[in-house]
């Protein structure tokens, strides 16, 4: 199951939104940038910027995430998001023996798809052991020959030998990494993958994520979601047809009747 956990983010990052979009409205100096923004006014000037479809403002916050217990198959979905950081553990220089994997909640559910998958991921588990250790022999051989100390050609033997190993392990593999974004980058991120339409396991961690910056910056973020929580949905003829219910979902049931 994934797990993501906001580590940090700028610090009043509303504050900093409407202070950025004060500087684009106003005469004001910079030094009296943050003078009377208030709570009030805050709320005010983000609603001007949403109403406005100004989001280059909301670009001056950010957030980081560490997300774990995914696996690399979500590794490659997520870095699609380019306007991004990553932080990766990294399969070269962390030996996975053993590696933990993700199940997919379908596969689970079926007894004869799960024998299969557990199956499949203890072959590739036994392969990984096997190529390591074929190749860590070879390379700690030659170190020795070349005159390097046994503790350190192990080491460096090892590695060399992972670095080609990992190869056979399988898109299951959990991996762990940071994460951090802009908040306009979260609002393309959010209308991307917390849709229906989105696979399941990004989807999950997106609705994580969601839910932590909600409770950090909940002006900032109360519309977020996917696009039909804040306009029509884009899909057409693929559309979930649930437009309602996930307004009820992300906005509340005073929000949804109106939208």
């Amino acid at each position: 199951m994934p797990k993501v956990t906001l580590l940090c983010h700028t610090p009043d990052p509303q504050r900093v939104v409407a202070a950025a979009a004060k500087l684009c409205y106003s005469a004001q100096t910079v030094e009296g940038l943050l003078d009377g923004l208030t709570d009030e006014k805050t709320e005010s000037f983000i609603h001007m910027l949403m109403g406005l479809g100004h989001e280059s403002p909301v670009e001056h916050v950010s957030f980081t995430f560490a997300i774990e217990g995914v696996s690399r198959s979500l590794l490659a979905q997520i870095t699609r998001h380019r306007i991004a950081s990553y932080s990766v553990q990294s399969q070269r220089y962390v030996r996975l023996s053993p590696f933990e994997y993700v199940i997919p909640p379908e596969i689970s559910a079926d007894s004869r798809a799960f024998s299969a998958y557990e199956r499949a991921i203890r072959a590739a588990a036994a392969s990984y052991e096997e190529i390591t250790g074929i190749l860590k022999e070879k390379h700690c051989a030659r170190l020795l020959a070349e005159g390097v100390p046994e503790k350190q050609a192990s080491s460096r033997a090892e590695k060399m030998a992972i670095e080609d190993a990992r190869f056979v392990l399988p898109n299951a593999c959990e991996t762990r990494m940071v994460v951090t974004m802009n908040a306009r980058s979260l609002y393309n991120f959010f209308r991307h993958r917390c849709c229906t339409r989105a696979q399941w396991e990004i989807r999950e961690v997106a609705n994580q994520m969601l839910a932590l910056v909600k409770d950090a910056a909940p002006i900032l973020f109360e519309k977020s979601g996917p696009p039909c929580v804040s306009g029509p949905c884009p899909e057409g003829k693929m559309s979930c047809g649930r437009a309602a219910e996930m307004r009820e979902r992300y906005l509340g049931k005073g929000n949804a009747a109106s939208c």
